[in-house]
């Protein structure tokens, strides 16, 4: 690399952190991956997701009143997430999970009753982080950042304090780092 490339590319890397932004971060495996918090913790879900994270496991939520479920819950984590956890039974720093929520559509099958995803309502998104690297982001602590995204709009958090709009849904998986582990195949 000559001089004025590496002076090029100096000068992109000071523009890219000017605008606040982490291009990548490291994975569980090692790996370089898109970065899910820009410098402040703001959260984003992560654009490949689908393809470059393991699938973790789903889980159905049961309709109120009528037969099938409402939601079915997706869940993806990033890669070399499962054999870290397999080694330490702990989530290591830097794992990021995606779920995805969808609305449920429930027919009569060949099979019974079937319920399967329809509408996609949006992403809740976690990112282990055992140092409390964002103190003043109301969206980290207890050992992860959390944040849940509307299905318009993968890149802005609806959720302003993860206290209040995410922990009580996982106070019964206090044990287990917050994360429903028993739920999650691969885990096992």
């Amino acid at each position: 690399m000559r001089l004025t490339d590496v002076s090029s590319f100096a000068l992109l890397a000071v523009v890219v952190a000017a605008a606040g932004f982490a291009l990548v971060s490291s994975a569980a495996d090692g790996q370089r991956r898109e970065a899910v918090a820009d410098p402040q913790g703001n959260l984003h879900v992560p654009s490949r997701y689908r393809s470059d994270y393991e699938f973790l496991g789903a889980w159905a939520i049961a309709a109120d009143k009528e037969k099938g479920s409402k939601e079915i819950h997706t869940v993806y984590a990033t890669p070399g997430t499962i054999a870290a956890y397999h080694k330490t039974q702990h989530f290591p720093d830097g794992t990021v999970l995606v779920k995805e929520v969808y609305e449920t559509t429930t027919a009569p099958m060949t099979t019974g009753t079937v319920s399967h995803a329809q509408t996609l309502k949006g992403w809740f998104v976690m990112v282990k982080d055992s140092n409390n690297s964002h103190p003043e982001n109301l969206l980290w602590g207890d050992g992860w950042g959390w944040s849940w995204f509307d299905a318009g709009d993968p890149m802005k958090t609806t959720s302003n304090n993860y206290r209040t709009n995410c922990l009580y849904c996982h106070v019964p998986a206090k044990s287990t780092d917050w994360i429903y582990t028993g739920g999650y195949p691969p885990l096992k």
